[in-house]
C-alpha cells in the first residue's frame, strides 16, 4: 500500500503492542522508520489491509493493520523466535479488526485515544 501524494496517515499503537514493544526494547522511532517503509512496500502485504514487518535488526515481527491509508496501528508483535508465523484464524481475525479500524471515525478514534486504547507513534504530514 502507498501513501497517495497529499493523504496524511496516522500511526497509533495499540496499548498491548506497547507493552510488548516497551519489553522488546523497540521503541517508536524505529516504529516510524518501520511505517514508512511499510508504506513504500518493504512490508509483507498478508491481505485485507493486514502487513507483517521485520523490527529489532530481524528479531521481532510486527503485524500492522491499515485501511484507506488513512490509519495504520501496529496490533501485534512476536519474536522470531518464539514462533514462525501467525496461524490463519488468527490473520482473519486481524483482516476483520482491520476493516474495524477502517471504519471509525474522528470521534470514536479521539475516544480510543483518550481511553489509552491507542497511542500516536507519529503523524506522517
Amino acid at each position: 500500500m502507498r501513501k497517495s501524494k497529499g493523504l496524511s496517515a496516522r500511526v497509533f499503537k495499540t496499548a498491548w503492542f506497547a507493552k510488548a514493544a516497551r519489553k522488546a526494547h523497540i521503541d517508536d522511532v524505529e516504529l516510524c522508520v518501520a511505517i514508512r517503509e511499510a508504506m513504500q512496500g518493504q512490508a509483507d502485504d498478508l491481505g485485507g489491509g493486514v502487513f507483517k514487518k521485520r523490527l529489532n535488526d530481524n528479531m521481532h515481527r510486527s503485524l500492522i493493520l491499515a485501511k484507506g491509508g488513512r490509519y495504520w496501528v501496529y496490533e501485534y508483535l512476536f519474536a522470531k523466535k518464539d514462533r514462525d508465523n501467525i496461524a490463519d484464524d488468527e490473520l482473519v481475525a486481524f483482516r476483520t479488526l482491520a476493516k474495524a479500524y477502517a471504519g471509525l471515525t474522528d470521534k470514536q478514534l479521539e475516544h480510543l485515544l483518550q481511553d489509552k486504547d491507542l497511542t500516536e507513534v507519529c503523524h506522517d504530514d
